[in-house]
C-alpha cells in the first residue's frame, strides 16, 4: 500500500488540476466562461470570512491598550 503525505497529495493534484478539469469539461461538454468575465465576477464578490484589507491595516495600526 502506498501512502502520500497530504502536503504531497496537494501539491501533485495542484499540478495536474487545470488538465482534470478540462478533460472533465471536454467530457461533459462544458464550455467555462471566458476568462475576464470570470476575473471580474471573482474580484466583485467578498468572502464573508475574510477581512478587508483596509479594515486589517487599520486594526493592526491602532495603539494598544494597556490594562
Amino acid at each position: 500500500e502506498i501512502v502520500f503525505p497530504p502536503e504531497r497529495w496537494a501539491a501533485t493534484f495542484r499540478s495536474h488540476a487545470q488538465l482534470i478539469l478540462h478533460e472533465l469539461g471536454e467530457y461533459l461538454g462544458y464550455s467555462p466562461p471566458p476568462l475576464l468575465d470570470r476575473l471580474i465576477d471573482d474580484a466583485q464578490k467578498i468572502h464573508q470570512q475574510r477581512p478587508v484589507l483596509q479594515e486589517t491595516l487599520a486594526t493592526a495600526t491602532q495603539p494598544r491598550c494597556e490594562s
